[in-house]
């Protein structure tokens, strides 16, 4: 199952925003144009739907308030809504919709009130909110009933792929000197810090058939690479440690403390796209890795998925000309977001651009350059 379209009101960046999405969908836009704020609409919804998660409450919360989440281009309607539909295929009919506004109470302890939460299955409305029972009642507009499981039997499945999302944008420092730094580690993990633990709870054959797929695509990507394999220290610590060519035929093994950021990024990369079936979030994967492998990964997304029975489907935020330069992307799964007076708007490729295309131009020469900030050539003389 994929998410094929997301619309969004009054969500950060975005006064409306209604956008297609695929397989592998591309968000390219200038900096500050809300690649990252789109993302968090999904993390948003995986927030409320996780099991172990607070709820509406605590997803606003945690992003520091209604007034950090709606966007400052609504003036008058204070309603935030998130809506999205989702389908067996990216060009499948809809199976699932699911929408979810609310807003301040705006009397006394302003808490956050669900203002309007639907579910469609199969195009039937299964769930209509506010009911009359939630207008006698307000204290039940502050839960969603997405993340309550006596309310969502019907809908379980949604929730399940919602509670599955994840996102990763690993952070090499972190992973390397995780035991050093200690502290608190952020729920759900998204720097990769917990990232080798997550390694270690896989079952053995999982994990073994896994770092064997990654193995042989790190061999093509990192000089003098050679093996990969899973330990355990005397502490009982997991680690991962890579073979590299050697003129000793037992040496050449190094832990992870000595990879390079980018074979750490990529490793994590590859583990990601293999590990779980929900909706996986990338931002810029393109950092520390060559240009060269960064070309290839629209080609290595899909080759590393071909042999799975349920592929992830992939949104990744990139500014990077190399990765969208690789002939294979899907022009379909392009979204460019547009800052304006009103706000951020978002569209996918427009038919001129298409002609370019299908005359055999990439994406990076076509719709990139459009992301590049119109003055961005007087930077050098400040």
């Amino acid at each position: 199952m994929l998410i094929t379209r997301l619309k969004l009101k009054n969500w950060r960046n975005f006064r409306e925003l209604n956008v297609p999405l695929r397989d592998v969908s591309y968000l390219l836009g200038p900096n500050a144009s809300g690649k990252s704020n789109l993302l968090d609409a999904f993390r948003f919804l995986r927030d409320i739907s996780k099991p172990r998660g607070g709820g509406l409450q605590t997803a606003v919360s945690d992003r520091d308030g209604i007034t950090k989440v709606r966007c400052l281009h609504a003036r008058r309607d204070p309603e935030v809504v998130i809506e999205i539909e989702l389908a067996d295929s990216a060009d499948g009919p809809t199976r699932w919709r699911y929408a979810l506004g609310f807003k301040p109470e705006g009397k006394g302890a302003q808490r956050i009130l669900v203002s309007q939460e639907r579910v469609w299955r199969d195009g039937k409305l299964i769930l209509e909110r506010p009911t009359a029972k939630d207008k006698n009642d307000k204290t039940l507009l502050t839960q969603t009933h997405i993340e309550q499981i006596q309310t969502n039997a019907e809908f379980r499945e949604l929730v399940d792929f919602l509670g599955g999302i994840s996102y990763l944008h690993l952070v090499p420092q972190l992973l390397k000197f995780a035991e050093k730094i200690g502290g608190r580690r952020l729920e759900d993990d998204p720097f990769g810090q917990g990232f080798l633990e997550r390694v270690a709870k896989t079952p053995e054959k999982t994990r073994k058939a896994r770092l064997s797929k990654i193995a042989k695509a790190l061999t093509n990507a990192v000089p003098q690479f050679k093996g990969l394999r899973f330990i355990k220290d005397e502490l009982g610590h997991p680690h991962l440690e890579a073979q590299y060519q050697h003129h000793r035929p037992n040496a050449g093994w190094q832990s992870e403390a000595h990879f390079s950021d980018g074979t750490l990024r990529l490793l994590g990369l590859l583990w990601s796209l293999l590990d779980g079936s929900s909706l996986l979030l990338l931002e810029e994967p393109e950092i520390s890795l060559n240009d060269a492998i960064v070309m290839q990964i629209p080609l290595l997304m899909q080759n590393l998925q071909n042999n799975r029975k349920t592929r992830r489907q992939v949104i990744l935020s990139t500014h990077s000309e190399a990765l969208l330069s690789n002939p294979g992307i899907d022009a379909r799964g392009v979204v460019l977001l547009e800052s304006g007076g009103n706000g951020t708007t978002g569209r996918t490729v427009q038919p001129a651009e298409e002609v370019a295309l299908e005359a055999g131009l990439s994406v990076a020469e076509v719709v990139l350059p459009k992301t590049r900030p119109a003055s961005v050539a007087q930077l050098a003389l400040w």
